[in-house]
């Protein structure tokens, strides 16, 4: 028999923001386990128009899914459970979560017409339980919604501590503080790998408190002489309690209006939390309510164009609107991508004469993530023999690699989407690569990014442009480029020129004499020319076709 290895492969959420889904394997190379942590979505934003959803395509272990023992959720985020819904069928695996996020998910379910039945376990806060030859143990953590947890997982190749998305808080609104004993525990233990949260690695300190904001936010809405809406991540329970007790502070009776937002709610006084916090207004008696005494909590803080904000920044919702002189505070972050969309609804309130107030202006938000001090106080206490950056872009992996060899992590590896980590036994190490995608909900239906009907889209938004070239064996032109293009000109104005053509013969003649005898790179490399040509031209990325005939 092989020897037995442990092994990390991500296949979404690792060189990027969202879509986490994580395996681990272990076994005999051919005959590993494995075990699934997470399985989350990301929406659309303008590069990618008319989609709303996209997931990471599972495809690697789909094939496998005979010897997938299990998928464990950390927490009740989107980025983490809402893939569920969409791609549980083509698993049907057991689940184990904590009872916050279990509740939150069969709600999902429910509606996707989808039961679980015994595939859905609860387990308790700090519990223990075994997934084929995977030992895990959750550990109660702090971040921006109910039961967080990292997991240890202890197999007999090491123990691999995975963060999850995590904080330390010493005064949380929900929940307790972290415990910093089961990780001390862990750490003298002796930790194999950390898999680890990088969102905010580039932010020294530490996150501020959850309960600081309370005195904070009490402030702001008193010196708002007209009516409030307040905006923030719906799944953020301790906010929603925070911000519902500054607008009791200044006499102000509150109204949630979205639809995510009401749902959380419900989970949320049904599991327990919110219970000191009183039955908020309907929305529809909202605007019955004097200017001066009310308060809007409202979904759609990252802009997105069907949410609650949109449509009261429009002037198109039902029972919710706003005049000059009202304020809205946007009680959230920006999530990287969406910063075209939240500018859009920014310019909708202030064109109207209405205030909008974001924490560049005023301390209205605290990150559920751990920032620079957080993330050493971690590794001290875990002090990990591999340190595995996630979560984050490129960029954040390789800052939070650094900062944990600075902490003397003896080896760290940036492991993107697709990368198979060899954690152990023996050297570490990247050993292999397995595809990877994205998929995009198109209807009641999934279809690969880049598909028709997502080019299709593509096309609307962007264009479309085609180029024929004639080369000889060589990769020497025979005729010049010749360039179509549709809907990249409008009336008179002048469509693609010479510059489109410049561009195909700079690119072309920048490659090497043996890629240009080769069809593909070809292809590819004018491809990428022609959209950045149009791009600085016309500031489109539109969808290019390149036909190539030899001669």
């Amino acid at each position: 028999m092989s020897k037995e290895e442990l092994l990390f492969v991500p296949l979404g959420g690792a060189g990027e923001f969202g879509m986490n889904l994580n395996l681990y394997g272990f076994g005999p190379a051919g005959g590993h386990r494995w075990m699934m942590v997470d399985l989350g979505i990301a929406f659309g934003n303008d590069s990618m128009p008319g989609v709303d959803v996209i997931m990471p395509d599972p495809g690697f272990i789909e094939d496998r899914r005979e010897r997938l023992d299990g998928l464990v959720l950390t927490h009740a985020h989107e980025d983490h459970i809402g893939a569920v819904p969409y791609l549980w069928r083509r698993l049907e695996c057991p689940i184990f979560t904590t009872p916050f996020t279990a509740t939150v998910l069969r709600r999902k379910l429910d509606e996707a017409g989808i039961k679980l039945n015994k595939s859905l376990t609860e387990v308790p806060l700090n519990g223990r339980f075994r997934i084929g030859p995977f030992d895990l143990e959750l550990i109660a953590l702090n971040h921006s919604i109910p039961e967080p947890n990292a997991i240890a997982i202890r197999t007999p190749a090491g123990t691999v501590l995975h963060t999850g998305d995590w904080k330390f808080d010493p005064d949380p609104v929900i929940g307790s503080a972290a415990d910093e004993g089961p990780l001390r525990r862990l750490g003298d233990e002796g930790v194999l790998a950390m898999v680890c949260d990088s969102t905010n690695v580039f932010t020294s300190g530490e996150s501020r408190s959850e309960a600081e904001l309370l005195g904070s936010l009490t402030t702001l809405i008193g010196d708002c002489a007209e009516r409030v809406a307040v905006t923030c991540f719906a799944s953020n329970v301790a906010r929603l309690k925070t911000i519902a007790a500054a607008a009791r502070a200044n006499g102000r009776d509150v109204a949630i209006t979205g639809r995510s937002l009401k749902r959380f709610v419900e989970v949320a006084r049904e599991s327990g939390f919110l219970t000191d916090t009183p039955a908020f207004v309907d929305e529809e008696e909202a605007g019955y309510l004097p200017k001066d005494k009310s308060l809007i909590i409202c979904t759609g803080s990252q802009g997105e164009p069907r949410a609650a904000l949109a449509r009261v920044a429009a002037g198109k919702h039902p029972n919710v609107s706003l005049e000059e002189g009202d304020t809205v505070v946007f009680s959230s972050r920006v999530i990287p991508g969406n910063e075209t969309a939240i500018g859009r609804v920014h310019d909708q309130f202030v064109r109207r004469g209405i205030e909008v107030i974001t924490e560049r202006d005023h301390f209205v938000h605290v990150s559920g993530h751990p920032s620079r001090q957080e993330l050493i106080r971690m590794y001290q206490l875990i002090h990990p023999q591999i340190a595995v950056p996630v979560h984050g872009e490129v960029r954040h992996l390789a800052a939070n690699a650094r900062l944990a060899e600075d902490c003397r992590v003896d080896n760290a590896f940036i492991a993107e989407n697709g990368a198979v980590l060899r954690l152990g036994p023996g050297a570490a190490g990247i050993v292999d690569h397995v595809p990877t995608g994205r998929l995009a909900v198109d209807g009641n239906r999934l279809v690969a990014m880049g598909s028709e009907p997502t080019r299709r889209r593509q096309i609307l938004y962007n264009g479309a442009v085609m180029v024929t070239l004639v080369l000889d064996g060589a990769g020497k032109l025979v005729e010049e480029p010749r360039i179509s293009a549709i809907g990249l000109a409008d009336g008179d104005e002048a469509g693609p020129g010479d510059w489109v053509a410049d561009a195909v013969r700079e690119a072309l003649a920048e490659m090497s004499a043996k890629a240009r005898r080769d069809d593909g790179k070809v292809q590819e490399t004018v491809r990428i020319a022609v959209r950045r040509a149009f791009r600085r031209n016309f500031g489109k990325k539109p969808v290019t076709t390149v036909h190539l005939v030899r001669f």
